[in-house]
């Protein structure tokens, strides 16, 4: 078995207008560096399916379900927000966004991949039960997360969200769910100024400063996730992986490098190992220098890998 690397080429269809910091490029430069530095060779590539709303609806009311695909325009762009806009092509990439996490979890659960990274995009972790906000739509990660609880008859799963903004959308969904643990690192006071006010008991939230860099991220990882992981003894493991805490990323004011990226890795893949037979589905979210997101990608990817 090997690691899969799960994406579609509608993904790079979606796009908000120009200079929107969420592009096509994004995926590409990602492939681009799989290719430079090696590793894709090593990589169980797989085409993601469209995801079936009853997917979708374990998640998100079938009402807002059908608002998006209705507000899916014919040509053009429609905002949904200041921040989140739709293009001809957004609702079958968001499936296949979908869709990639689902089919990872199979794979992982099925043991027919050691682990999966799904390379897509619209994000999600902002996509709470009935509203698409900060560049998300439908929250990915919390797809695959029911579908490997309610499918699979997994009984406790772990999201652990290193993105630099809170996954807010995330801890609505999951919210006094006593089967799922999120934990959680992101910038604040920082959009989308949330995850800091009377959390769920199951959301381990560390809100840290702007210039915070590589020692208060890991002491964070080290102090509360790891504890709580212990405690919980996940039965899989899914990462929201946005690399936008990265130096080189302007988008945000968190100092992290491409090494904190590969030890937080290690970290939590220490954690499935142990608890968890190794099963990890790592979704892709934030991430916006291309050169900094391409590298940060693959040093995830190599621990991941053992590569």
């Amino acid at each position: 078995m090997a690691t899969a690397f799960v994406t579609h080429p509608h993904c790079r269809k979606h796009d908000m207008g120009a200079h929107h910091p969420e592009c096509p490029e994004r995926l590409a430069a990602i492939e681009d560096q799989l290719i430079a530095s090696g590793i894709g060779q090593h990589l169980a590539h797989h085409q993601a399916p469209r995801a079936e709303v009853s997917s979708l609806a374990r998640v998100h009311p079938r009402e807002y379900i059908s608002h998006i695909r209705s507000s899916a325009p014919a040509s053009g762009t429609v905002h949904l927000d200041a921040d989140t806009a739709m293009n001809p092509h957004t609702w079958d990439a968001a499936l296949h966004a979908a869709g990639a996490a689902l089919l990872a979890t199979d794979l992982v659960l099925t043991r027919q991949a050691d682990n999966a990274f799904c390379s897509v995009r619209p994000p999600g972790h902002h996509a709470m039960r009935n509203r698409a906000m900060g560049f998300c739509l439908f929250n990915n990660v919390a797809i695959a997360a029911r579908h490997a609880l309610e499918q699979h008859g997994i009984e406790r799963v772990a999201i652990v969200d290193f993105d630099v903004h809170h996954g807010n959308g995330t801890e609505d969904i999951f919210r006094d769910d006593a089967r799922v643990l999120m934990v959680s690192t992101f910038q604040h006071p920082f959009y989308p100024y949330s995850g800091t006010e009377a959390p769920a008991p199951n959301m381990i939230n560390v809100p840290l400063p702007a210039g915070a860099g590589s020692r208060p991220f890991r002491e964070a990882v080290t102090g509360q996730w790891l504890p709580a992981l212990e405690a919980l003894r996940p039965q899989m493991v899914f990462f929201s992986a946005g690399f936008d805490a990265h130096v080189e990323d302007d988008m945000a004011m968190l100092r992290l490098v491409d090494a904190d990226y590969a030890w937080v890795t290690r970290e939590i893949k220490a954690v499935a190992d142990k608890y968890a037979e190794g099963r990890i589905v790592s979704v892709l979210e934030g991430g916006y220098n291309l050169s900094a997101l391409a590298r940060s990608v693959v040093a995830h990817i190599k621990v991941l890998g053992g590569l």
